[in-house]
């Protein structure tokens, strides 16, 4: 699961879940039909879901319910990168670190063809997570075992919560 937290976006702050399966089916969990369009135009998903969601953030916690599902996570010590970085260096320095170290890239292809970089701002391995749906317990927290595939990227590979600025083009 991708809790994607959105503070700013060209339709403003908003939170959505892209949820991978085990069975492989990728299912977008969002706000609202524009969220879902936006976010469906960058991404990959077999079904979307439009579905009420609330927040609540803490310092080093969030909980997330988006119709039946419910997801709290938390973490300990963050890893920051505050400065600027220009994206030219997110793609060819720390894209070769974040493969090799997360598993993930920097830099990719949308969708729909348009460049996006993912500037990584902090991370944090999480101490804890539950899922639940349906009243269901999803099961343990784990390291991600096969290809979530909803874009160019990965999430890591270990269970994180990642602070980061994506650019598209």
């Amino acid at each position: 699961m991708v809790i994607g937290d959105w503070m700013t976006s060209p339709l403003g702050e908003f939170t959505n879940v892209m949820w991978a399966k085990p069975n492989g089916r990728r299912i977008l969990l969002s706000p609202s039909e524009a969220h879902a369009e936006f976010v469906s135009e960058i991404y990959d998903f077999e079904e979307v879901r439009v579905v009420e969601i609330k927040v609540l953030r803490g310092r080093k916690k969030v909980s997330v319910k988006a119709g039946d599902l419910q997801v709290r996570m938390e973490w300990g010590f963050s890893l920051l990168l505050p400065f600027w970085r220009p994206l030219w260096f997110t793609r060819i320095i720390e894209g070769p670190i974040g493969r090799v170290v997360f598993g993930s890239k920097t830099y990719g292809r949308t969708k729909d063809g348009r460049k996006e970089w993912y500037s990584v701002r902090g991370i944090a391995r999480l101490n804890g997570a539950d899922a639940i749906f349906e009243g269901r317990n999803l099961g343990e927290m784990t390291n991600l075992q096969a290809t979530a595939c909803f874009g160019f990227s990965e999430p890591p590979a270990r269970p994180s919560s990642v602070k980061l600025s994506a650019f598209i083009e």
